[in-house]
């Protein structure tokens, strides 16, 4: 072949070569025109004897051949020797594959100081020897090849074989070192650790096994390693039996004491999952990559203290893995309903927090305390916590909470929290522990802030931080600006516990009663969202938008049943303070408390860039005639408007996150629906590479290879993910078509315009046609509808955006609100003859989004 790895002009020293491996090495290096010194001292296996036959038998093989190749009968002891053969024959040496061994097995406690000896001398003191004398010339003339053998012996240890483990592991130490020091004179070291039928192995493995290990499968590694193309330094390898495998060290990412803080075996076993856990691990590949956690150690400075409960070193700024989680209108007015809101179903300012159709509704702020607080009692439920806080849930009280909002809660949305330990404080008979989130919305822009403060009891007194010492938010000494009071329900626990917080102490009587309580007790937080209420209520007149945050100290238990009395102070236009008594104890439960207030609403914050559309116009320097994911979804979307049966037979919402570049899309096959971003929850979630999905929508990836291999994630309902073939078929000409156009493509295309038009439908585009005209020549009628609103319109299927007084048909993913009812009922509204409200109470009128929306569709009347 002529393009074979050859080897014409160099000498290769192959020690142990008169049978089993060194044989093979050396037949196969002087086949590809290396010069072969055949050294073997002709001993047995054990080492003894010695003749000159085995190593002329592969020299007069390697000639008859025709190649060139000298014997060297020496022993490995005598490197020197060896080497001066090469340099005599050949005038150089460039390869030295040190193959040569004995075994000497016997158990440890039966073994001999002359069976160790024999071994190391063999082994690793005549592996010294050749390479020794071999290594001046190879540095001289810039260039060298150094193989080394071990074993699995040495790796992993081995029954019997404690000489030959020390050995075989000591070469991979010594060849590691070469490395590094040959790397500079091109001289590249590595060590092979084989499995193949040979006379060291013939007595320890089955026949049949011998012939499935020949030598013949371990020479072309060794072969490429020597030759001048490779330049892997430094590596270890297992091969055999067809198999060839590179090695590395593995070590978990352990566990450190900080100096100046004494540790002892007591500490080590307490640690000990840490330090063994494989799951959290590091590959090191040097010493100074070794030294790294110890380093950084020395420079962290002097520990901060702990005990036994607490060890601040470990857990303060830990950073919590991030987690998410989802609301909606349900949620809030459940919520809204577990604080007291409603107790009078007429009273309209509350029901602005718990009747999702009303135009006024609104999240409580309060309510963003909930999904972190849920978070933390789920991830204690499962064990998990931050490192060095070793304490349970029977230690613990809430004593403070801040909860700050940069702006009003949407009605629904996905949430992201990023959780740390912000602050630890030694009290003395107890610790504080102050736990920060910051919660995003879905768009990634900061959303919530929370600091949850835990007091620890009897988890201080090691001498530290005592934390901020002055009262804050004091009362003062005058009467209330406001006092507002509600007597809660004797079950208002068990309605508050349906917004997540599980714990049996709110519920359990048997349980509340191990705890020394008569009953159980009301939450700590559903107090703290009956003092909000009543701020809102007093000084905004309810208007939960101007709220920017809430701090609160829990000064004393609160029983279902009991009166709460709020006496509010105003400090000024943005501040008041407050506490929270219980009427019937005359208890406060609630103190050193404030609300702080926005004098205008926060508004979310404006995109620098459009809003994210599903249209598939390429991103800026995108090449001309490339195609995209964006053009690919575009293409699914209008396979599916041609084939509405392929979505009505799968009937799932998937949700494509890619990668390099980023991007989300939603294939909603419920709704025949192609969107960029999240515009309906997912029953199927699929995170890939953007290389990846467009080589699985090219035929060329099978999904199920990349799942197995772990560049394909699949979450929800994953045998849902089997449906997707039809995304082969997609019309690539079209897609190819549309790429083609890149540079003549206006830069954003009209949001209405992303998808084609719909199927021509009985009644709907006459409905549409007369809402536009209407919408046009009244403008008023489009200031009420005030929203951009999808229209999803099913028996027959179509698609319309209405924009201001913009009628178009497609679909539009940045709508305010998606409206999904039928052609018939979209007819009737119309007419006159249906009303939205009865609509959506049945069920004939789906509304995601915004869904005041729907109050307004009065203006589709007369359309």
């Amino acid at each position: 072949m002529a393009d074979e790895l050859r080897f014409d002009g160099r000498v290769a020293i192959v020690t142990g070569a008169g049978n089993g491996l060194g044989r093979s090495h050396a037949l196969l290096l002087a086949k590809r025109g290396a010069k072969v010194v055949v050294n073997d001292l002709g001993g047995s296996h054990t080492g003894g004897g010695k003749s000159s036959a085995a190593a002329d038998a592969v020299v007069a093989e390697i000639v008859a051949g025709g190649g060139e190749a000298v014997a060297n009968y020496d022993s490995v002891e005598d490197g020197a020797s060896i080497v001066k053969s090469a340099i005599d024959a050949f005038g150089r040496v460039d390869i030295v594959v040190n193959n040569a061994g004995i075994l000497r097995d016997v158990s440890f406690q039966k073994m001999t100081a002359d069976d160790w000896d024999l071994v190391y001398r063999v082994h690793v003191l005549g592996a010294y020897r050749v390479t020794a004398a071999a290594w001046p010339y190879m540095r001289e003339q810039k260039y060298g090849r150094v193989v080394f053998t071990s074993s699995a012996a040495g790796i992993y240890g081995n029954f019997g074989q404690a000489n030959y483990s020390m050995a075989k592991l000591g070469v991979v130490g010594f060849a590691s070192t070469l490395a590094l020091e040959g790397k500079k004179n091109n001289v590249v070291v590595n060590t092979i650790a084989p499995i193949a039928g040979s006379r060291m192995t013939e007595t320890v493995l089955p026949k049949d096994l011998l012939e499935s290990l020949k030598p013949e499968f371990v020479s072309p590694l060794v072969a490429w390693l020597c030759h001048e193309s490779n330049s892997d330094t430094g590596g270890l390898f297992e091969v055999g039996g067809g198999f060839i495998g590179k090695l590395r060290w593995e070590r978990t990412q352990g566990t450190v004491f900080r100096l100046g803080r004494a540790f002892g075996p007591d500490q080590v076993k307490a640690r000990w999952g840490e330090i063994t856990d494989f799951g959290k691990s590091e590959h090191p590949a040097s010493v100074t990559e070794s030294m790294a956690p110890i380093m950084a150690n020395v420079e962290a400075g002097p520990s901060k203290g702990g005990n036994e409960f607490i060890d601040v070193d470990l857990a303060l700024g830990y950073q919590f893995p991030e987690s998410t989680s989802r609301y909606d209108e349900r949620d809030l007015a459940l919520y809204a309903l577990g604080v007291g809101a409603s107790r009078n179903p007429l009273d309209t300012t509350d029901l602005h927090y718990t009747y999702e159709l009303d135009e006024g509704f609104q999240a409580l702020p309060t309510y963003a305390v909930v999904p972190v607080v849920n978070g933390i009692l789920d991830a204690g439920r499962r064990g998990e916590t931050a490192p060095g806080l070793n304490f349970g849930l029977d230690r613990i009280l809430h004593g403070e909470q801040y909860t700050e909002l940069l702006r009003p809660l949407p009605p629904k949305q996905k949430l992201t929290h990023r959780s740390r330990v912000k602050a630890i404080y030694d009290k003395g008979k107890g610790a504080v522990v102050v736990n920060e989130t910051k919660t995003f919305d879905e768009e990634g822009e900061l959303l919530a802030i929370n600091e949850v403060t835990t007091f620890v009891r009897g988890a201080g007194a090691w001498g530290g931080d005592r934390g901020p010492s002055a009262e804050v938010n004091v009362p003062p000494d005058r009467a209330p600006d406001a006092v507002l009071e509600d007597k809660t329900s004797e079950a208002q626990a068990l309605l508050y516990r349906l917004s997540g917080d599980w714990n049996p102490l709110h519920a359990d009587p048997g349980f509340a009663g191990a705890f020394g309580y008569a009953r159980p007790i009301l939450h700590g937080l559903c107090s703290f969202g009956y003092a909000g209420r009543h701020v809102l209520k007093a000084f905004t007149g309810g208007d939960a938008r101007r709220f920017k945050s809430i701090k609160v100290r829990f000064a004393d238990t609160v029983f279902p049943g009991e009166t709460l009395v709020t006496e509010m102070w105003k400090e000024s236009e943005t501040r008041v303070v407050f506490r929270c008594k219980v009427k019937e104890r005359d208890k406060v439960v609630i103190s050193n408390a404030a609300v702080e207030l926005y004098t205008e609403v926060p508004q979310k914050k404006s995109k620098a860039s459009a809003p994210a559309s599903a249209s598939a116009a390429p991103a800026a320097g995108a090449a001309p005639g490339k195609i995209t994911s964006g053009l690919v979804f575009e293409a699914i979307g209008a396979y599916l408007t041609k084939n509405p049966d392929v979505a009505a037979k799968v009937g799932t919402v998937f949700q494509f996150k890619l990668t390099a570049p980023a991007s989300q899309w939603t294939l909603d096959l419920k709704l025949n629906q192609v969107a960029r971003g999240e515009t309906a929850v997912p029953e199927c979630t699929l995170e890939l590479s953007d290389a990846d999905f467009m080589a699985m929508t090219e035929g060329k990836a099978n999904p199920m290879k990349l799942f197995t291999s772990g560049k394909l994630k699949i979450s929800g309902n994953v045998m849902a993910s089997q449906k997707l073939d039809f995304l082969t078929k997609i019309d690539r000409k079209a897609m190819e078509a549309a790429a083609a156009g890149v540079v003549a493509a206006p830069a954003a295309a009209p949001a209405a315009s992303e998808a084609p038009a719909p199927a021509a439908s009985a009644r709907a585009p006459e409905v549409f046609k007369a809402l536009a005209d209407r919408l046009a020549a009244n403008p008023a009628l489009a200031a009420e509808l005030g929203a951009v609103v999808q229209f999803n319109v099913t028996g027959p299927d179509g698609q319309w955006v209405v924009d201001g007084a913009k009628v178009t048909p497609g679909r539009n993913s940045a709508a305010a609100a998606f409206l999904t009812l039928s052609d018939e009922d979209l007819a009737a509204l119309a007419a006159g003859t249906a009303d939205a409200k009865a609509l959506f109470q049945h069920g004939r009128l789906r509304v995601d989004g915004d869904v005041r929306v729907a109050h307004r569709l009065g203006v589709l009347k007369n359309s």
